[in-house]
């Protein structure tokens, strides 16, 4: 791509160049040809032929100095209409037709300067005209164009044939020899400035192709990179779909089985002191009452994305004191809480992944463990929280993560944390989480 911008530069810079040369040239010719004419009448007024040389003619000549200013100035507006038509981006038809007429105007006025001699200067016209037209049918717009300004400059000739001499007149003056040679320069010009002329044309033709081919080019990665932002947009979807899902899934795992697990382990102590101690049972259905009732309040919250209940209500310390506390009594296990140091400024993101982990841990270590004791140390050291629950129960010497693990593995990896498992006399659980700015501890 580096190259194509660079060959695109050059060939830009020599598509200018070219442009400028068409110009100079015709500035040359008509300076040329300006001079001879002026030149040829100084001779025949001051070789005392002028009267044999009007009476040839059927017209005066114009003053030496009128027929220069005239050409000057006429070859400038020319330059300046020309220049200002290429220029304007603004795509008002009105202004571009205006600038049009002038610059055609100045041609005519240019041509009748030189005594309609030389009419290479209407292929500048043609040429300001072609490098701003587009459209699908260029070739016969040129052909076209071509075809009225001639015809205007013939038209011209035909108004001004009484008024102007003939460049034959002045080529006349000269002997046989000089008359050949002039009339050979003359046609060489014109042939040289058709030459320029049709190499600008092709130059811009082959320029308006690779502008074309460019913008295509571009359309097409346009369109690529659009297929691939509709792919994206569609895979982001489906995966914002798989996250919800898998975040519904997670929140109704934490609480709902949290709380069924607690449920159930209460239920299993009602049965055994049904009869013997109903005091006992009757507190014991009131606390699964309430374990209950919370675990209906947190699916529902979880359904609307919103942290559980004991975290909308209480401090985070506080939460989990009280989330420990009542587990503790509705599964019957015995479970102390350890906490050491506390970082300070939690997120809520990070507040709602402990909380869970917490959660996650309990069930497993009453379900699948059947602990009586779990102990649970939560510290803060070098910028990372730690946390170990540690429980008495039956252990697992090969780890297979289920829903829950797994989904805790993917709670923590938000936030860049690891989980590891240790089993031996129990079940371990070793929980990192970095903290961002490692905060103060309290």
């Amino acid at each position: 791509m580096a190259a194509e911008e660079v060959l695109r530069t050059v060939y830009g810079r020599v598509f200018g160049e070219m442009h400028g040369l068409l110009y100079a040239y015709n500035a040359l010719v008509i300076a040329l040809l300006s001079a001879f004419l002026c030149l040829t009448q100084y001779k025949i007024y001051t070789s005392m032929s002028a009267y044999a040389f009007l009476k040839q003619v059927e017209a005066l000549p114009l003053p030496l100095v009128e027929s220069c200013l005239l050409t000057a100035l006429s070859f400038l507006m020319l330059v300046l209409f020309g220049g200002l038509y290429r220029m304007d981006h603004s795509d008002r038809r009105p202004r571009l037709y205006l600038l049009l007429m002038l610059e055609i105007a100045a041609c005519m006025a240019l041509m009748r300067g030189v005594n309609f001699a030389y009419d290479g200067v209407v292929l500048l016209v043609v040429a300001d005209l072609m490098q701003r037209y587009e459209g699908h049918h260029r070739a016969y717009f040129l052909i076209g164009a071509l075809v009225v300004l001639y015809l205007i400059a013939n038209v011209n000739l035909a108004l001004y044939q009484t008024k102007v001499i003939p460049f034959e007149s002045y080529v006349a003056y000269y002997n046989s020899e000089t008359q050949s040679i002039l009339r050979a320069l003359r046609s060489a010009c014109s042939s040289l400035n058709t030459i320029l002329f049709i190499s600008y044309i092709v130059l811009l033709i082959r320029h308006k192709n690779e502008e074309r081919a460019r913008i295509r080019l571009l359309n097409e990665k346009l369109e690529e990179a659009n297929q691939r932002l509709r792919a994206y947009a569609i895979h982001a979807a489906h995966m914002a779909e798989t996250r919800e899902r898998n975040r519904l899934a997670r929140e109704i795992h934490d609480t709902l089985g949290h709380a069924l697990t607690g449920i159930t382990a209460g239920l299993d102590a009602c049965m055994v002191t049904l009869d013997s101690s109903p005091a006992f049972t009757r507190a014991q259905l009131a606390r699964i009452r309430d374990a209950a009732q919370h675990g209906i309040t947190d699916v529902r919250r979880s359904m609307k994305k919103l942290r559980p209940d004991a975290m909308e209500k209480l401090p985070f310390q506080e939460a989990i004191t009280a989330m420990t506390h009542d587990y503790a009594q509705t599964s019957g296990m015995e479970v102390s809480l350890d906490v050491q140091k506390w970082p300070a400024n939690l997120r809520e993101d990070q507040e709602d992944v402990i909380y869970r982990v917490l959660q996650e841990s309990l069930t497993n270590a009453h379900r699948h463990g059947q602990a009586k004791h779990v102990h649970i140390t939560i510290g803060e050291q070098t910028g990372m929280l730690c946390i170990c629950i540690a429980d008495d129960g039956v252990g697992c010497p090969k780890v297979i993560p289920g829903f829950g693990l797994r989904h805790m593995q993917e709670r923590l990896c938000l936030l860049h944390g690891t989980a590891a498992y240790r089993s031996g006399a129990g079940f371990t659980v070793d929980v990192t989480i970095p903290l961002s700015g490692g905060g103060e501890t309290v």
